[in-house]
């Protein structure tokens, strides 16, 4: 299996602006080549507000998903992050993993954010999500989601771990960022997987603060990369025969207690 390149892109969000985004991650993303996988903060194109009937789109028509989709092609890698998105009368903050054919995977944030009256404006997501990607089985995960370690417990079916890597994009406020910085290891240690913790940085129209720490965490808790509070890029690549092997060494998933996909 191929090692597989990641690059997050921690990024400043200018406030429910649309264009002007779009056009700071084309400059962010000048730099980035050569690599399979990219990271975009949470409501990357808005920043996280509760906004939704003016800022949600449709899947059918969305140009966040489009420009997704052109930048995937363009870069001959897959993006992660999420926006805000109308369906049925219902809102979600929806993860949208944009592949460099053009096949696209959603996930509805499961674990909405209470403090910030999310769950007021949002519905919340009821599955599970896993994508295999490159031979990678890739769990979607957003923000409040890490703090719940019983939806994505980790284990084995017919012998094969459920997922390798966790992928949480987020707008995670600098007050509680040594919450981000323990529970990103945690969740790698517990699910024997590489975890990638994708932050923003800069302050949002309510004053809040965002300091960044985003991070590419191995399967012991490890931190391979991390960023602190600027602007900027990190690029890791993530080897599967290594995972492989450290799994075989302490095979702990066998004894974990999986429950249904979906769930």
């Amino acid at each position: 299996m191929q090692d597989l390149r990641i690059a997050l892109v921690q990024a400043d969000q200018i406030w429910e602006d649309k264009p002007a985004n779009l056009l700071h991650y084309e400059e962010l993303l000048k730099s980035v080549s050569e690599t399979d996988l990219i990271l975009l903060p949470e409501m990357f194109q808005t920043g996280f507000s509760m906004n939704v009937k003016v800022l949600a789109e449709k899947m059918e028509d969305s140009s966040g998903i489009s420009w997704l989709k052109k930048q995937a092609g363009e870069k001959n890698a897959a993006f992660y992050t999420s926006l805000i998105i109308e369906e049925d009368g219902k809102y979600y903050n929806r993860g949208i993993f944009a592949e460099p054919n053009g096949k696209i995977t959603y996930y509805d944030k499961r674990k909405l954010f209470g403090m910030a009256e999310e769950p007021i404006h949002f519905t919340a997501g009821s599955k599970e999500v896993i994508v295999d990607y490159l031979g990678w089985k890739i769990n979607l995960q957003i923000c409040y989601d890490l703090r719940f370690p019983e939806n994505i417990r980790n284990g084995e079916i017919d012998g094969l771990p459920a997922y390798d890597l966790l992928l949480y994009v987020a707008n995670w406020p600098e007050r509680r960022i040594q919450h981000w910085s323990v529970l990103l290891p945690a969740r790698a240690i517990e699910n024997q997987c590489y975890v990638a913790g994708l932050n923003r940085v800069g302050t949002d129209n309510s004053g809040l603060s965002y300091n960044g720490q985003s991070k590419l965490i191995n399967l012991l808790g490890e931190q391979l990369s991390n960023l602190s509070n600027s602007e900027g890029v990190i690029r890791v690549s993530i080897s599967y025969h290594e995972m492989a092997q450290l799994r075989e060494k302490l095979p702990f998933l066998k004894d974990s207690n999986y429950r249904s996909f979906g769930n």
